[in-house]
């Protein structure tokens, strides 16, 4: 608890980690009560389209009459959806495979690092491109083929962090106690080992966002869900980047404002837990 509490108060001294921190609970709560105040945009309305940002219309509409703020509000929903999957699969696949790579080594071990090493010079954009080409565009499978590709660097982390906790006294006495190998990897290794993890993590949020709205961009998005990347593909298919510049400006600065609290955040718990900080 006391390693806990001086984490929680170094931190809470972090002026960037804070506001990345604030920024990620900002889209957190836009995008789970936004929805429930604002409408779903849809159909068409004639009357008002591509109404610049007003007091009326705070962020413009679009070439269909719809108000661009609520297609943002609806985006930072999907946006989270697929970065928290995201996260999800890439810790199911990574995190196991490396504390068992740097827990047991041999040739267990040495398979494993060659898979890392394997998939961490695959390009992955391409092959992005290629799978949600051929499944089909759809929120749920981004987001998974994202994660898919995120997990190595997780696992090689991990697998750095195990090597060096297995060999600290307090893992040999465990041994020497009995205690099960499953218990020492989870419970001993894998919570000490999960600052460095956390900081991938962040990461791997916020390249699931961009990585999102490229694909959303080039048109292998789900169609059916509202997303800043699809926002920005709409505008510049429509050509409304010369005359409607709040269809760019504004999703792209919801990109880069998800993605900078992230990296931020990512930054204060790294200094937080880095032991040489100042």
């Amino acid at each position: 608890m006391r390693k806990e509490r001086s984490f929680a108060q170094a931190m809470a001294g972090h002026r960037l980690g804070m506001i990345g921190l604030a920024g990620i609970t900002l889209v957190l709560l836009v995008g789970i009560l936004g929805p429930m105040l604002v409408p779903y945009p849809s159909g068409y309305n004639d009357a008002m389209p591509l109404a610049p940002p007003s007091a009326a219309h705070w962020l413009g509409t679009d070439s269909l009459g719809l108000e661009l703020f609520d297609q943002i509000v609806w985006g930072a929903r999907t946006s989270l959806f697929i970065s928290v999957t995201a996260v999800i699969v890439a810790s199911v696949i990574g995190l196991p495979l490396g504390l068992i790579s740097g827990y047991f080594g041999g040739r267990a071990g040495a398979l494993i690092d060659s898979v890392i090493e394997i998939a961490m010079t695959i390009p992955t954009l391409p092959l992005m491109i290629l799978i949600s080409a051929i499944v089909g565009p759809s929120t749920t499978t981004v987001a998974i083929v994202i994660g898919i590709f995120s997990w190595p660097t997780l696992a090689r982390i991990v697998r750095n962090s195990t090597l060096k906790l297995a060999s600290l006294p307090y893992i040999e006495a465990a041994i020497v106690l009995g205690i099960p190998r499953r218990t020492i990897m989870f419970k001993h290794i894998l919570i000490n080992a999960a600052g460095p993890a956390l900081v991938d993590l962040t990461i791997v949020m916020a390249t699931a966002v961009l990585t999102e709205a490229g694909l959303s961009y080039l048109g292998l998005g789900d169609p059916n869900a509202w997303s800043w990347g699809g926002i920005l593909q709409t505008a510049f298919k429509g050509g409304q980047q010369f005359n409607a510049w709040w269809l760019i400006v504004c999703p792209s600065l919801a990109i880069m404002f998800f993605v900078v609290s992230f990296n931020l955040l990512g930054l204060g718990i790294n200094e937080t837990l880095n032991p040489k900080r100042d």
